[in-house]
């Protein structure tokens, strides 16, 4: 992922030994100058024992003083909370906190609960649920309750119309789908940093330009005081602790929350090195808000798209690459680079091997998708088991 990247580079600058740890060898960020070292795991959802304890026997010998999760690697590190913590911090929210909101349907309730705004919602355990959900919006929008932001989306309505087909849709009772009332306007997201329910460093941005109408590659930060009430009022009622990403839509007449990923966000490439440090690591008691107008793109991807876009955007795209500043531009830093291009070029494979979007072949190994997790202590397996109930 580009902001893990940016993350090891921003905190190596800041004179920190970071060390990187990922499942496939030539995962760019593990060939960056700014590592101190780097090792490979086993996957996080095919060898959850190997991969927690590889974390933790590594953490162990290196002195590693705080684990901060990348991506989905979160949930299984969490389900393992009290073994690792017992070595090492690990910066994330108990494995309960992370599935209440990574389940839609449970955030939802939450979001309810806190009077925060959603679209309106029906939760489908069957198809025909699901069939008879659309049927009562003019405009929808569904995804399954376990899934991440750009994979399989389920609408009738925008640029992404049709590309999924209610067919092709499997709620059941331990994974439904949640349909919603099509909200049109720009996306915009959050990425926060969040100590003991308080929240240190926030942002808001927009994506302006996207990958297949969905992926987000290149960005601008916003206004960061309409989002920043909402994440601290579930920071709050949460007492979380860790990174919070929440995505909202502009509906024009105010803001809409459509979901919260527990991790970092494409916001990370808009903060400062000094910004990034003072959340993860040195929080004060002044939440620290970035400002508006940064931009930042992913060249490489920018580059791709004007071999997919219509020619007549084309002059757009090279305009962008102009004078657009790239994630990469000014750390001096080759290999990851090269590696973006193997590791590019090993996932375009997988995504027509096994038929499946790019960006899920890219998580592919590191997402979960409320299955049960091997060493989850008793109660957060009931826990588990409740939410996925028959």
């Amino acid at each position: 992922m580009p902001f893990a990247l940016d993350a090891i580079r921003k905190l190596g600058e800041r004179g920190h030994e970071v060390y990187a740890c990922d499942s496939y060898k030539a995962a760019p960020g593990s060939h960056s100058k700014y590592l101190t070292g780097h090792f490979t795991t086993a996957s996080a959802t095919g060898d959850t024992e190997e991969f927690v304890s590889g974390v933790v026997t590594f953490a162990g010998e290196n002195g590693i003083e705080v684990v901060i999760p990348m991506f989905e690697e979160i949930f299984y590190l969490a389900a393992q909370h009290e073994r690792v913590s017992k070595v090492t911090r690990l910066f994330a929210p108990p494995f309960r906190t992370l599935a209440q909101v990574h389940d839609k349907g449970t955030f939802q309730e939450l979001c309810d609960k806190l009077g925060i705004r959603t679209p309106q919602t029906i939760v489908a355990h069957t198809h025909e649920e699901l069939v008879e959900a659309i049927a009562k919006f003019p405009q929808f929008f569904g995804r399954a309750a376990f899934s991440r932001g750009g994979v399989g989306l389920l609408t009738n309505t925008g640029p992404l119309a049709g590309h999924l087909k209610p067919e092709d849709c499997h709620p059941t009772e331990q994974n439904p789908w949640l349909i919603q009332e099509f909200v049109d306007g720009p996306m915009h997201c959050t990425y926060s940093c969040v100590h003991g329910g308080e929240v240190a460093t926030h942002m808001s941005y927009r994506a302006p330009r996207q990958w297949e109408h969905s992926t987000g590659i290149q960005f601008e930060s916003v206004d960061p005081s309409d989002t920043l009430p909402t994440v601290e009022q579930l920071a709050a009622d949460l007492s979380w602790d860790g990174q919070m990403s929440l995505d909202f839509v502009d509906s024009g007449d105010g803001l809409m929350m459509i979901e919260c990923n527990p991790r970092p966000t494409d916001g990370v490439l808009l903060m400062s090195a000094e910004e990034l440090e003072r959340g993860l690591l040195a929080p004060s008691i002044e939440t620290l808000q970035v400002e508006p107008g940064r931009t930042e793109q992913l060249d490489f991807a920018v580059l791709g798209q004007i071999f997919q876009e219509p020619l007549k955007q084309a002059p757009s795209s090279i305009h962008d690459l102009a004078t657009v500043k790239g994630t990469d531009s000014g750390w001096h830093d080759l290999m990851p680079q090269l590696y973006s291009f193997l590791a590019f070029a090993h996932h375009e494979r997988m995504s027509l091997k096994e038929r499946k979007g790019l960006f899920e072949a890219m998580s592919d190994g590191i997402t979960w998708d409320g299955q049960a997790i091997p060493g989850l202590p008793p109660s957060d397996a009931a826990y588990l088991a409740e939410l996925t109930a028959d």
